[in-house]
């Protein structure tokens, strides 16, 4: 999510390989220069570059040979190149000098170690000064190579993974999967599918169905589908038209789930900026829904995308023809929230696609990053439904049960990016929350980070005390 994640949030690795660009191009990490022993050095390297920005991460290695205890790296942009979002780092920046220090989860580099923090640019042109601890970095900058992809990749909240494969299978599944299995009687729609960064699974180390037997959920909202060109791709990767993850699918429908594809994401370039007709860009929508035969999208709307009117009614046009061109299409907005509500922007958005005719199923409020360490954050994503289910009452004229029905919530488990805590605690208030009022749709962000329930980097950990998998049972428990 724009306060780092939905956000939330995650796909272009550190090494990325295949992440930004044309479906399916190869971007090969460079290797950093080799240093001195006996000094702490940093090295620049650049993972993609699409023009307008560019996607970069800094390695720091520590040659000491004794632990270093904190960390802090300096680095110039050139004029009109502006830092966006980072991750594995907190940064501050003044007078043209971004500043970064080490995470609180990882307060030490031991001797011979490294550490690795990434970061989005606005703008073109490499860092031009960098210092480590006050001293000079050292470190070489690499760029890509002449292949470079020409769209930012998608990211959700905090850090990329490790590892994202070149290509798609070669058997890439080419059957149109089967009708979803519908709901129980009365109930019209999914209620629990945590987020899960399809990045992550795209390895073959775990499946959809494995997290939701697991986890005792049996649907998802998958992250994140976002742009090459004018073109829907899996998070730059892969062109959903070749039906990548159609077989986890298809076996989630088996149980009696569904999902619910979700476009946009944190850094990523949503299809609504990267097309400029409404015509094109409904294309692109249906051949998402097309491939894998959806009755839910989710657009996860964040960033400079929300705040673009443009972009905004270009979307909610294209959104209400592509419900007409397949009724009962269900529609969901993933919106940045305060426990005051929805932005202004936010509300903006709503109200487009109110104005364009979109038979909207939710507005689902990422309830996270609010920059309130030290608070209840359980209580806060709590608040944040009550004002949200007000918003909505106040823009579509409904009752107090029928605005309700319209909100969905999605905290971040664990620690979040500004260091509050959604504990389980808070996951079981907001569930008992969520049931009493008969809210619309309970997630969280993400399934990955709940299986793992690990210390570590924030894409891959919650930071917690817990069990594999506590957090998906807790979810469970929404009825609706």
């Amino acid at each position: 999510m724009q306060r780092s994640r939905l956000r939330l949030a995650v796909y272009a690795s550190a090494a990325l390989v295949a992440v930004a660009g044309g479906v399916g191009a190869a971007v090969a990490a460079t290797t950093p220069t080799t240093k001195a022993a006996g000094t702490l050095t940093a090295t620049f390297t650049k993972d993609s570059d699409w023009g307008t920005g560019y996607q970069a991460h800094y390695t720091i290695t520590n040659g000491t040979g004794v632990t270093v205890t904190g960390w802090q790296l300096a680095f110039g942009l050139p004029g009109g190149a502006k830092l966006g979002s980072f991750w594995d780092t907190t940064i501050t920046t003044a007078g043209g000098i971004a500043t970064a220090k080490n995470p609180a989860y990882a307060p030490t580099i031991p001797a011979g170690a490294k550490a690795e923090f990434g970061f989005i640019v606005n703008g073109s042109g490499a860092p031009t000064s960098c210092t480590i601890n006050g001293a000079a970095c050292g470190g070489a900058s690499s760029v890509p190579p002449a292949t470079a992809p020409t769209t930012p990749p998608a990211t959700v909240p905090t850090t990329p993974p490790a590892t994202v494969p070149t290509t798609p299978p070669a058997t890439a599944p080419t059957t149109k999967p089967p009708a979803t299995t519908p709901p129980p009687a009365g109930s019209g729609r999914v209620l629990v599918a945590p987020y899960v960064d399809m990045g992550l699974l795209s390895n073959g180390s775990t499946t959809l169905a494995q997290l939701g037997q697991s986890g005792n959920v049996k649907s998802f909202s998958l992250a994140f589908v976002t742009s090459a060109g004018c073109k829907a791709s899996w998070f730059a990767a892969f062109d959903p038209r070749a039906k990548q993850f159609a077989d986890q699918i298809n076996a989630v429908r088996a149980t009696g789930g569904d999902v619910k594809v979700s476009f946009g994401g944190a850094t990523g370039v949503e299809l609504a900026q990267a097309c400029t007709s409404v015509a094109a860009l409904q294309a692109e929508y249906q051949a998402v829904v097309s491939a894998y035969d959806l009755k839910y999208i989710d657009l996860d709307i964040e960033g400079a995308a929300v705040a673009d009117p443009t972009t905004i009614a270009r979307r909610s046009t294209a959104l209400a023809a592509l419900q007409k061109a397949n009724p009962g299409l269900k529609i969901s907005l993933t919106l940045p929230v305060l426990p005051e509500g929805l932005t202004a922007d936010g509300l903006d958005v709503v109200r487009s696609a109110k104005n364009a005719g979109v038979d909207l199923d939710l507005v689902n409020i990422m309830a996270m990053d609010y920059g309130r360490a030290g608070q209840d954050y359980g209580n806060l994503a709590i608040q944040a439904v009550k004002s949200t289910k007000d918003q909505l009452k106040s823009i579509y004229g409904n009752s107090d049960a029928a605005a309700f029905r319209m909100v969905g919530v999605t905290p971040m488990i664990g620690v979040n990016d500004d260091q509050g805590v959604f504990g389980l605690a808070d996951a079981r208030d907001l569930v008992a929350f969520a049931n009493q009022n008969h809210i619309g749709f309970v997630s969280y962000w993400e399934a990955n980070r709940d299986k793992n329930a690990c210390n570590g980097a924030l894409f891959q950990c919650t930071n917690v005390t817990q069990s594999p998998f506590d957090y998906s049972k807790i979810f469970a428990g929404f009825t609706g």
